[in-house]
């Protein structure tokens, strides 16, 4: 089965309900897919909070968000910084690197949606 190994920018509140949906249902979105999801990275300013996730113990949680978007292992970013400054920057750096993105940043889509889908496309 194909995996599909994503790196998620931003673990607060939305960041670390997605990561746990995709740890709990890996399996079930993998035998409805054929896809299993696999959460290779995690960056975000704060790593020392407990957010009530136990992380498998290979999957890093850093500060660098570089070592996200310049990852060659990741196949998707979600970014789940939330604002329409540096989560633009992230974005764009994802897109340029040639990695798709997932968002649920609707600020940001509002504001710069156009020129995000240009450089996507």
């Amino acid at each position: 089965m194909k995996t599909v190994n994503i790196g998620v920018i931003g673990f607060g509140t939305v960041g670390a309900g997605v990561v746990e949906c995709i740890l709990l249902n890996g399996d079930l979105i993998a035998q409805r897919t054929g896809l299993r999801p696999v959460i290779t990275a995690i960056a975000d300013l704060d790593i020392t909070s407990d957010r009530g996730i136990t992380l498998p113990a290979d999957v890093p949680l850093t500060t660098d968000v570089t070592d996200v978007l310049n990852n060659p292992a990741i196949d998707v970013v979600v970014e789940l910084v939330g604002g329409t400054t540096i989560a633009k920057d992230f974005v764009l750096q994802a897109l340029a690197n040639g990695k798709p993105v997932v968002t649920a940043n609707k600020a940001l889509l509002a504001e710069h949606g156009s020129e995000l889908y240009a450089v996507a496309a």
